[in-house]
């Protein structure tokens, strides 16, 4: 990284973990080893690379509750259609705060939905009212724009309680916190935990049943066909390994940086919940601000305005509305994102330049 170039955008993803990278290497070969075989394939070569897979497996399902398989995926976004596709019946809740993943295939399946409210800490009520007949319950752990944690285990056994599936969206969550142990299934990412982009996983309780979504060759069991690439699978497992082992150190470092930027932006009002939030992501928001302009006079910093998912629409935040915001209000927030690799004199840096750009704007 450009050393006047600051990286606050660790929601969007993070950089790979030089771990990760070193376990994905010896797959990446060409013709001088046997790591570019297809881990399907019955001969030696293809045994190493299925070994590496499953090991990668093992790793990857360390960060998850015991009890339930993993199912590698292209992504999240993937993992949780499967997830939502599966619903054999029932309609489909989901909080009024949810990765549009979620929202839109839910939309998909025809089936009715519910939009559960947040309140203006942007937190869903662990009592909310789910609808009777119901068949999916689908709430994230940690908010990806404002980085709220939710209640998911009242949340969901409320949804046991209806005879309904808990799904959680532990994308932001996972190797940052504890798991959602009550969950049926769980969508989780690499790319947001210092591994590899083009990699994901689905993790499913024993008992519950989905359907594939791809159809072909039958890989994962039947549920997920296509060649997995042991070198994306390696480095997933690779970051999911540090992960878990830096987990503690790593939210004492967050906390600290979030605590720090807190007391520099201090004017400024943060969005969600101050204290039911995770550290690495702080979301504010100033009165008149405009934002464009101070992307553009902040060319050295990454930060954004929201979900990198939904940049570039236009239209307000549909997070930040459900919290409460009026256009204006949510037009004026920022998503500054904390990772392992960043620095207290790079926060400091950042936070001291935004502010001073802020001002210049008369706000």
């Amino acid at each position: 990284m450009p050393a006047d170039f600051i990286y606050l955008d660790h929601q969007a993803t993070t950089p790979l973990a030089p771990e990760a990278r070193e376990a994905m290497l010896p797959w990446l070969s060409g013709p001088e080893s046997i790591g570019f075989a297809n881990p399907h394939s019955m001969h030696k070569a293809g045994r190493a690379a299925a070994a590496a897979v499953e090991v990668a497996r093992e790793q990857v399902a360390a960060l998850l509750p015991k009890g339930g398989r993993v199912i590698f995926t292209s992504g999240a976004t993937e993992a949780l259609n499967q997830a939502i596709r599966s619903v054999p019946r029932g309609a489909i809740a989901y909080s009024a705060i949810e990765h549009s993943a979620v929202v839109n295939a839910a939309l998909a399946t025809g089936a009715a939905v519910q939009e559960l409210p947040v309140s203006a800490q942007g937190l869903v009520d662990p009592d909310v009212a789910i609808a009777e007949g119901t068949g999916l319950v689908a709430v994230m752990q940690v908010n990806n724009e404002i980085g709220t944690i939710q209640p998911v285990a009242a949340l969901a056994q409320r949804a046991h309680d209806l005879g309904a599936l808990f799904l959680c969206d532990a994308v932001q969550g996972a190797g940052k916190i504890a798991p959602p142990e009550d969950a049926d299934l769980i969508a989780i990412t690499a790319h947001k935990l210092y591994g590899p982009k083009g990699i994901g996983a689905l993790w499913v309780r024993d008992g519950v049943k989905i359907a594939a979504l791809i159809e072909g060759g039958g890989q994962e069991g039947g549920l997920r066909s296509g060649t997995l690439s042991p070198a994306l699978c390696a480095g997933f497992g690779a970051a999911a390994k540090l992960a878990r082992e830096r987990m503690e150190a790593d939210f004492q470092h967050l906390s600290g940086l979030a605590a720090l930027a807190r007391s520099i932006l201090a004017r400024w009002t943060v969005n969600g919940s101050e204290t039911a939030r995770w550290p690495g992501n702080l979301s504010l928001r100033l009165d008149g601000l405009n934002f464009p302009r101070l992307l553009m006079d902040c060319r050295q910093i990454a930060f954004s305005a929201g979900s990198a998912c939904g940049s570039g629409t236009g239209a307000p935040s549909r997070v930040l509305t459900a919290i409460g915001l009026d256009a204006a209000q949510a037009r004026n927030a920022i998503r500054l994102g904390f990772g392992r690799y960043t620095t207290r004199d790079e926060v400091e840096i950042a936070c001291r330049a935004l502010d001073a750009a802020a001002q210049a704007q008369g706000v």
